[in-house]
């Protein structure tokens, strides 16, 4: 029974429709999409779930509707124009389901998370009844129908689908009676998910877009998974639109490198950020908070001392958060940014092992600049070294919100550059003390990860170093420049101890072999000239190829933490000694800062 919109304890009431339904009022415009949610970011994966769960028969959700008697400023789904060009209907939830469905049933384009046309092709095969995302070998399967959107674009009848697909698959293959028999139900089930049964709740016109947000925030906390950034997204569409969309732009603009006449563009090698990440620096540097669980209600305009809300409260807000956004946003500011970190040998982002930390850094860096004015040169050197130590400790991978309220906490007080500087700094020697040089960075070093955090410490303090490329006369920054693009990258990651000879010795472990300790960079002909010979052997060869004096071979060596005569030490002592020898490296970088 439907709950009536004129009973005073609700604002909504339920509507029963079927698939075929919903797709024909989007088709006409009558069902469209409020300015208030993300672009379509569902995986073609889950996509094949949502289908193979409605052919199974389970349920998938209800729909979350909003009546809109009069609004305009609202997005279509798909990208054909419609009949109607005011909604009478806008999803408050359900987009991603919503437009799943109508790209795949309609075989319509959509706009990605990268604001690119998608077309979502999902295939069936008709003899198990399954569900799988098209590519190649399956296009020329004969099992499959690559693209079910043709069940239904046609207009053609189940009969004839099936006429047609048993006709073409017996040409391949001979179908028992029992087959086909089989075959033809599991179409008859797909061609009929168009009856499949959707309910939605509607929202009255009546109710107002603070409450239609507080709405949403208030479903999706129920369950559905949607950070504290989503809802303050969700706010800003309401309040903020320009703050909005001007995140939605910048973050576009990042994806593309810039073309001439485009002008200045945030493209960079290091990060193609989302809205909800850059929303956290604005966030933090409006209101000196990494939580963002209570900003929400500080957005809204609460008073968090009386608890009430006003507009004047939210306006002033609004008006702190718009400032901070401009200063995030400013193209001088992020690129210098990248600019300290890459002198201080981070050259891009496959260098970066917690884009967290490169956000959270980014605050301290913007703090530095425009809170407590310090100058270029100082900031070039106290940002990286802030990066180290967030980078070498995992200052924010356990729960950084929590660790960057309380990093937040220590500096919104302070008044001058000399202070701001002194308390980053004493974190940073209260952290990477003599123990955590030499005793806690080789304990970590134990790992086979080939992205672990203090691999990439160990590559930038070798680069910032200027170390050549093992058994070679390049610079390892010159081979690790982002900017240059090649079909083959011009080094490998090199087993010092190859894999293959390591076997023969009986050293089998995987994460053994791939230790951190046992990897180093080398151009990819040495690689493949030294293939899986012992390591004495290569490096006899080497040398005398090569032609390297004393001193250049004992330069080189020290530069890639490998200790003396290591080609012919036990691998476990070999590990053992190297791992000490690469925490020093590591520290040698920072301390060149």
């Amino acid at each position: 029974m439907a709950i009536g919109m004129n009973d005073d304890r609700t604002v909504f009431k339920r509507v029963d429709m079927d698939l075929s339904s919903l797709l024909h009022y989007i088709d006409l415009g009558d069902i469209g999409l409020p300015d208030i949610q993300r672009p379509f970011v569902w995986s073609s994966t889950k996509v094949r779930d949502l289908f193979d769960s409605m052919y199974q028969g389970f349920p998938v959700g209800y729909l979350l509707f909003w009546a809109n008697p009069s609004r305009t400023d609202v997005r279509q789904i798909g990208l054909s124009e419609k009949a109607h060009n005011v909604p009478s209907l806008l999803i408050i939830d359900g987009q991603q389901r919503l437009t799943s469905l109508y790209s795949v049933f309609r075989g319509k384009s959509v706009k990605d998370g990268d604001y690119r046309e998608k077309r979502i092709e999902i295939a069936f095969c008709p003899a198990n009844g399954t569900f799988e995302v098209c590519d190649a070998a399956i296009r020329k399967d004969p099992e499959y129908i690559p693209d079910i959107s043709a069940i239904w674009a046609d207009g053609r009848s189940s009969y004839s689908i099936i006429k047609d697909f048993l006709q073409a698959l017996s040409e391949k293959r001979d179908i028992s009676g029992e087959e086909e028999e089989k075959i033809s139900h599991n179409l008859d089930r797909l061609f009929d998910l168009q009856k499949y049964p959707f309910t939605a709740l509607e929202i009255a016109s009546s109710v107002d877009e603070e409450q239609v947000a507080d709405i949403f925030v208030r479903i999706n906390s129920q369950g559905v998974t949607l950070n504290q950034a989503d809802f303050i997204l969700t706010l800003l569409s309401v309040f903020g639109e320009d703050l909005r969309k001007e995140l939605e732009d910048f973050c576009f603009r990042c994806r593309f490198p810039a073309t001439p006449g485009m002008g200045p563009s945030p493209y960079n090698h290091f990060i193609q950020p989302s809205p909800d990440q850059l929303l956290r620096v604005s966030v933090a540097l409006a209101f000196s908070r990494g939580r963002l669980k209570s900003v929400y209600q500080v957005l809204r305009g609460k008073d968090l001392t009386t608890g009430e809300y006003s507009d004047a409260k939210r306006d002033e807000q609004f008006a702190k958060l718009r400032k901070a956004q401009r200063q995030v946003l400013d193209l001088t500011n992020w690129h210098q940014f990248f600019a300290s970190l890459v002198g201080a040998g981070f050259r891009s982002g496959d260098l970066i092992s917690s884009q967290t930390s490169l956000i959270y850094t980014y605050v301290f860096y913007i703090l530095g600049r425009h809170r407590f004015n310090l100058p270029q040169h100082v900031l070039d050197r106290l940002i990286p070294r802030w990066f180290y130590a967030v980078i070498l400790s995992g200052r924010y991978t356990g729960s950084p919100e929590s660790v960057m309220d309380g990093d937040l906490n220590l500096i919104k007080d302070l008044n001058t550059a000399e202070e701001f500087v002194q308390t980053l700094e004493g974190i940073i020697t209260n952290t990477l003390t003599s123990d955590f040089w030499q005793i806690t960075i080789p304990n970590n070093l134990v790992s086979s990860s080939t992205r672990h955090p203090l691999l990439f410490a160990f590559y930038a303090a070798q680069i910032k170093l200027k170390t050549p490329v093992l058994f070679s006369n390049k610079y390892l920054a010159d081979l690790m420049d982002p900017t240059i693009q090649a079909k083959k990258k011009f080094i490998d990651r090199h087993h010092l101890f190859p894999r293959a000879w390591l076997e023969r010795e009986g050293v089998t472990d995987m994460t053994r072999i791939n230790q951190i300790a046992n990897l180093a960079f080398v151009e990819w002909p040495d690689n493949i000239r030294i293939s899986d010979m012992a390591p004495a052997d290569y490096v006899t060869m080497i040398r005398r190829q090569k032609l390297y004096s004393d001193d250049e071979w004992r330069a080189m060596h020290a530069m890639h933490a490998l200790p003396e005569d290591w080609e012919h030490l036990p691998y476990q002592d070999f590990l053992e000694q190297r791992r000490k020898l690469m925490a020093a490296i590591i520290r040698q970088g920072f301390e060149a800062i």
